[in-house]
């Protein structure tokens, strides 16, 4: 399985588009390999804002990302759209795989596939720590 590829459990939950800027691309004329990285991250952050967990310190419990990655498949230009599908699996005590698939608007090519793993840590001790049952109960 290549690196960021969605596994057959993996259920889709969210979508989201992305402006492509043209300071999102490199000396080559192609999106920043790096930016990528930041369209998953918004579009992980609009879905868990989109079920009350946005980032916040007023809160005992948090999600941090322990690890990501990206393959990519066709470069990606400035000015557009890009469209963000994001995938998770059945979650573990205190973890959360998420995947997700990237293409250019009015394109159905996949441009890049993606996948990062959240855990959940108390912020008072930094210890793992188990996902919130509330999250538990409106995922797939």
């Amino acid at each position: 399985m290549s690196l960021g590829q969605r596994p057959e459990n993996a259920q889709q939950v969210f979508e989201s588009r992305v402006p492509m800027r043209w300071g999102d691309m490199d000396a080559m004329g192609h999106i920043n390999n790096t930016v990528y990285f930041r369209f998953i991250e918004q579009v992980r952050c609009d879905w868990l804002e989109s079920m009350g967990y946005g980032v916040s310190l007023q809160t005992d419990t948090s999600p941090v990302l322990m690890n990501t990655a990206c393959t990519f498949l066709l470069p990606m230009h400035a000015p557009g759209t890009a469209v963000i599908t994001l995938f998770v699996c059945p979650p573990g005590r205190s973890s959360l795989d998420t995947f997700y698939e990237i293409r250019e608007e009015n394109d159905d090519r996949l441009f890049a596939i993606a996948s990062a793993k959240l855990v959940w840590i108390d912020l008072a001790t930094e210890k793992s720590t188990p996902i919130p049952q509330s999250l538990l109960d409106v995922l797939p």
